[in-house]
């Protein structure tokens, strides 16, 4: 079993969890945690999982793209990982979510922010909180929102309503996702363990080919709806805004403003 250090992944039978584990930052979707993210989802195909449950850790699923990483990011790249690597990271954490062979259940709860929508977008199923608070503020933040999204969002929900959801950021609730279609179920709070659990266990009794089979189809008949071939090239847009002064300017208000 891999030991990372912002995850925690591991297998009980046929049932996989992979776990973000930073709580105290609301799970942020930095370089490591992506990097580790997609070494888990290749990790996952050397086991027998054949449903994969994605959670976060404390009270919320994910704060999305780390922006202290990109607040403090500049043009010569300092030690940190910078430019269009840093941003083509995001791509190979969705991309390999989607390849790895097992069904993903996304548990949504609390904040599920830019980044963080992307990651429960990619999963094949999704269970959100009754508080669960949907945001994609890239646009806020003088950034594109990147890791293949657009087209991932345009899969799940209508045109008209992605194109309102990216450009305005406003946040939504668990029901307005559920009513546009991006989550399956929203369930109390106090019962969304549970509800995963259960649905992951009877898709774990079926058989693993069949449902590997399954989400393989889907998965081709949607690049046919909205293709993510084009996707790479969002670094080059993302790795442009990471040398704006302005965006990083921006990143650190939104960063001083969350902390007030």
């Amino acid at each position: 079993m891999p030991e990372f250090t912002t995850l925690r992944a591991e297998v009980d039978g046929r049932i996989g969890r992979l776990t973000l584990a930073q709580p105290d930052k609301l799970n942020p979707l930095g370089t490591v945690p992506l990097a580790e993210i997609a070494a888990a989802a290749a990790w996952f195909d050397t086991t027998d999982a054949s449903v994969v449950i994605v959670s976060g850790e404390g009270r919320g699923f994910s704060s999305g793209f780390d922006l202290r990483e990109f607040a403090s990011s500049s043009d010569a790249g300092g030690d940190a990982m910078s430019g269009r690597d840093q941003a083509d990271l995001g791509r190979r954490m969705a991309e390999a979510m989607e390849r790895m062979t097992a069904l993903s259940i996304a548990a949504i709860k609390g904040p599920c922010v830019g980044g963080g929508v992307v990651l429960a977008g990619v999963c094949d199923l999704r269970i959100a909180a009754d508080d669960t608070v949907f945001s994609i503020p890239e646009v806020d933040l003088g950034i594109p929102l990147a890791w293949g999204g657009i087209p991932r969002l345009v899969r799940e929900i209508p045109p008209a309503i992605a194109r309102e959801l990216v450009l305005t950021c406003r946040p939504f609730d668990a029901e307005e996702a559920r009513s546009i279609g991006f989550v399956n179920r929203v369930v109390p709070l106090d019962e969304l363990t549970g509800t995963v659990e259960e649905l992951a266990a009877q898709i774990a009794g079926k058989a693993p080919s069949v449902v590997a089979a399954t989400k393989r189809q889907v998965n081709e008949a949607l690049e046919n709806v909205a293709s993510t071939v084009g996707a790479w090239a969002d670094a080059d847009l993302l790795g442009a805004a990471l040398r704006d002064p302005e965006a990083r300017a921006a990143a650190r208000d939104y960063l001083a403003s969350r902390a007030r």
